[in-house]
């Protein structure tokens, strides 16, 4: 600040009139100074589909450049598998079951809480916007009396064609170029680029049809699900969809580069949890909560063009791009993070403790008895994920009766679901339908399947233990309800909207008479109760 900054900023104090426009004025050399931000992410992709990662049958341009002319992660988890409580961990830098009510599927944002790092830029300078889809679904709330705008600004008015009837008709790059023409001129830009892919329904066959793929092209398939054709063609349903999030993508960077914006803009590309397949979004594995992460900022990354493998959470978004926007926490409004910012590896000078991270999940989508959800918290550290299921009498993926709600419908569920209503087959039901043990230990590092239990090994028991203990201290000095013996608060949390209360029951006596439940297929619901002890 100089000398006559000064004198303006002494002025203003001493009349009370210090204001934004006074304030804009002294700080406008620094704003054209602050990075942009472009954060794009996906709906429902696991890790490895992208192919910077050496994925043959997923093509990815997009996600590519921003690999190769910034970092590739390649241990970068959501805490969180389901898609509102992983984007509440994202823009608030805190674990889910440190948000409330912010912490479950289908939810209601906590009201006057938990302020989102797009809320605070838009406080700091920043024009705030976003496409697509936000934190979602749930109800945002109100804070001080008015609706709450948790992802900016929204830019929804533009549509185009779309190859598929499962895409969505928003054309994303053109609802970012809107963004970028109505920001005003020299002041730092934040986006949320939320794309509806891959999430479910698609258009089965499209892949192969409209995407020109083969179902040969599948080297490494998931040991979990049957390897048949009507599998293939859904993974290469899966594929094309996130093409074609990256297709924007790839627009998006584009019109940067015409600008000549690209320099300074922080891009991050991700997806908010796991394919919408059997055993991956809603549980918690390897295939459920791997992420794929890649981010590019020209002016800021040393060393670009390398792959970073410390582990990272999604709660370090937050904080990081506090940091890069020069933001203190301490004046911003925000909770307390518990991720930590990523500066220290754009610099190429990592400084923080980065071997283990946490992970967790309380209630995502309803169907059980007395509208519960299915509580887990884990640990991953040196290659292992250490998991302790709470109540493993539950169904992890929701009751059969009610049609496995936590888990998309989709033709391989359809496809599990009927080798074992037939008698073919119960081996892939029971590890995608089955319950699960309370303790559970995998080497991830061999055995990204997570199929080999480790728990109840002998040569395995002292490093189970140490890792519990390690969860359990992390999960006590994070204040966890469900560790503190109040953990049964997130099953009491309202729903977003009150037909979702008490569905089971409700169910159970006849008084739902249609579905509602859009997302899985009217015959995922089992009309005959299963016996586990049956032979199989």
């Amino acid at each position: 600040m100089n000398v006559l900054q000064k004198s303006i900023f002494a002025i203003a104090l001493m009349t009370g009139n210090f204001h934004a426009s006074t304030a804009e004025h002294i700080n406008k050399a620094s704003e054209t100074t602050r990075p942009n931000i472009l954060f794009c992410i996906a709906d429902d992709a696991s890790f490895p589909h992208f192919s910077a990662y050496g994925c043959n049958w997923v093509k990815t341009p997009g996600f590519d450049r921003v690999a190769k002319k910034g970092i590739l992660f390649t241990n970068a988890y959501t805490p969180n598998a389901k898609c509102a409580p992983s984007r509440a961990c994202l823009l608030t830098g805190r674990n889910s079951w440190q948000l409330e009510e912010a912490g479950n599927h289908i939810a209601i944002w906590p009201k006057n809480k938990y302020q989102t790092y797009c809320e605070t830029l838009s406080r700091n300078g920043y024009f705030v916007g976003y496409t697509g889809k936000p934190w979602a679904p749930g109800n945002m709330g109100k804070i001080d009396g008015k609706n709450r705008k948790l992802n900016g600004k929204a830019f929804q008015t533009r549509q185009t064609k779309t190859p598929t009837t499962g895409i969505s008709k928003n054309d994303y790059a053109a609802n970012f170029e809107d963004f970028i023409n109505e920001k005003p001129k020299d002041k730092p830009w934040c986006f949320w680029y939320g794309s509806y892919e891959p999430h479910r329904s698609y258009q089965y066959g499209t892949g192969k049809k409209l995407g020109g793929k083969s179902t040969t092209q599948i080297s490494k398939f998931p040991k979990f699900w049957p390897d048949n054709d009507t599998v293939r063609n859904d993974m290469l349903d899966y594929a094309f969809e996130i093409e074609y999030f990256d297709s924007h993508l790839e627009k998006m960077l584009k019109i940067l580069d015409a600008r000549g914006e690209l320099e300074n803009t922080i891009v991050v590309v991700t997806a908010d949890n796991g394919m919408p397949f059997p055993r991956c979004k809603g549980l918690e594995y390897e295939y459920s909560n791997h992420m794929p992460l890649a981010i590019m900022w020209p002016k800021g990354i040393k060393k670009p063009g390398r792959k970073e493998s410390s582990y990272v959470s999604f709660i370090d978004i937050a904080p990081t791009f506090l940091e890069i926007a020069r933001v203190k926490w301490q004046t911003s409004g925000m909770a307390k993070f518990s991720g930590k910012s990523l500066k220290d590896i754009f610099d190429s000078k990592p400084k923080k403790d980065r071997n283990y991270i946490l992970l967790g999940q309380e209630r995502h989508d309803y169907g059980r008895p007395k509208n519960q959800g299915y509580p887990i918290r884990s640990i991953i550290q040196d290659g292992f994920m250490y998991i302790y299921n709470f109540k493993p009498k539950l169904w992890p993926a929701g009751n059969p009766e009610t049609g496995y709600l936590n888990t998309d419908g989709s033709p391989t569920k359809t496809n599990i679901l009927n080798l074992r209503r037939n008698g073919i087959d119960w081996s892939f039901w029971l590890l995608c339908f089955g319950p699960h043990p309370q303790e559970e230990l995998y080497q991830i590092s061999i055995d990204r399947d997570c199929l080999v239990n480790l728990a109840n090994a002998e040569p395995y028991r002292e490093l189970k233990e140490k890792l519990k203990k390690k969860l359990f201290d992390n999960l006590n000095n994070q204040q966890d309800p469900r560790i503190l013996g109040n953990g049964d608060v997130f099953d009491h949390y309202p729903f977003n909207e009150e037909m979702d209360e008490n569905f089971y029951e409700r169910f159970m006596k006849g008084k739902i008479k249609k579905y509602q439940t859009g997302w899985v297929n009217p015959d995922d619901y089992e009309k005959n109760i299963i016996d586990l002890n049956e032979k199989h």
